[in-house]
């Protein structure tokens, strides 16, 4: 077996070296009496970065996003957010199971939700057959679109008019700092029109463990008991905190290199008979990629297009690339552990694959 090149997600990276001494030299405490000073350190640290009072240390991104759907809501609400976003797809149906809340999704083909189908989906009445809506979600970068940064004029608009409304806005910023880095804006700028915001470490930023919930004191004092009772208190959680400061010391600017190689990957990919992408799509770091199914190449394989897409996932395996490849879908996702040679292995066994 040749050496893997892992592109299912950039969640595979590994601590390096320099971030194990900085886990292993971490002063600690107990994190659910809240005296764990690693921990706090790094809550503060989040909070200024964000623009904001206040930060909680979580297991997950699912767990930041859950908490915020609690604190804004109540069993009986509803939540606005888009068809394709992480809390609506892929957080195991948690806001129904966990808080009673019901999510009315609105889609588009890059993140968006638009003020006019959004003021549309939204319950402001009494009317007792409607769930009342409390709460709007964003997600960026946008995984479900492509990792696509969203559009500040739609963002805008869309708070706005939840301000209008005294809604709650939440915003799912697990690769938000992809998202600043593509655009050139500050993190503390993207969160701003949001009174809650998660930031995952343990993507990108390639911290093991660990995202972050960021919002006003009282919200951060509401998730911090549910944090609790949802399993999420932690007990020397400074060894992972202290992982999670480093990578934001030593991370974020770095995020640029692996949007490079994926720009670099999809205008190969874009050359190869048997694959299409979309290579304006590639903002970030995620690689959403297609079998073409005209292609004699591909269609040798078989006739139906999702097993097509599940054979080059098949034979790239074969060949030492992981990709995120189902009959649904293709994707390659570039992190600091894939460096200009993993980027090249990969290339080679796609044309090998393919050819």
């Amino acid at each position: 077996m040749p050496h893997i090149v892992d592109l299912r997600s950039d969640t595979v990276t590994r601590p390096t070296a320099a971030m194990r001494a900085v886990m292993a030299a971490a002063p600690v405490g107990d994190d659910v009496f809240d005296d764990d000073p690693s921990v706090h350190f790094l809550q503060d640290k989040v909070a200024e970065l964000l623009g904001k009072e206040s930060a909680l240390f979580v297991p997950s991104g699912t767990m930041a996003n859950q908490l915020a759907v609690r604190a804004h809501c109540r069993p009986g609400d509803e939540a606005v957010l888009h068809a394709r976003s992480h809390v609506f797809n892929y957080e195991g149906g948690a806001a129904a199971a966990l808080s009673g809340v019901t999510l009315r999704p609105i889609d588009s083909m890059d993140g968006s939700l638009g003020a006019a189908a959004v003021a549309a989906a939204l319950h402001l009445g009494d009317d007792p057959h409607l769930a009342p809506t409390r709460l709007i979600a964003y997600e960026n970068t946008h995984n479900g679109c492509g990792g696509v940064v969203l559009d500040p004029v739609d963002v805008d608009a869309v708070c706005a008019l939840a301000r209008r409304h005294g809604l709650g806005l939440h915003l799912d910023g697990a690769r938000l700092y992809n998202a600043a880095i593509a655009s050139g804006t500050s993190i503390a700028a993207l969160a701003a029109p949001f009174d809650t915001v998660s930031l995952c470490l343990s993507k990108g930023l390639g911290a093991p463990v660990g995202s972050l919930l960021a919002g006003d004191r009282g919200r951060i004092a509401h998730a911090r008991r549910w944090r609790k009772a949802m399993g999420g208190g932690m007990r020397q959680a400074g060894i992972l905190a202290a992982a999670g400061t480093y990578a934001l010391d030593h991370h974020v600017e770095r995020l640029a290199d692996d949007h490079a190689r994926a720009r670099r990957f999809a205008a190969s990919i874009a050359t190869i008979d048997g694959l299409r992408v979309d290579v304006g799509q590639v903002q970030t770091n995620l690689v959403y990629f297609d079998v073409d199914p005209a292609s004699p190449a591909v269609r040798r394989w078989s006739a139906d297009v999702g097993a097509m897409r599940v054979v080059l996932a098949a034979r790239l395996r074969e060949r030492g690339v992981w990709i995120a490849g189902t009959a649904a879908r293709l994707r390659a996702v570039f992190h600091l552990d894939v460096d200009d040679g993993g980027l090249e292995r990969a290339l080679a066994a796609l044309r090998d694959a393919v050819g």
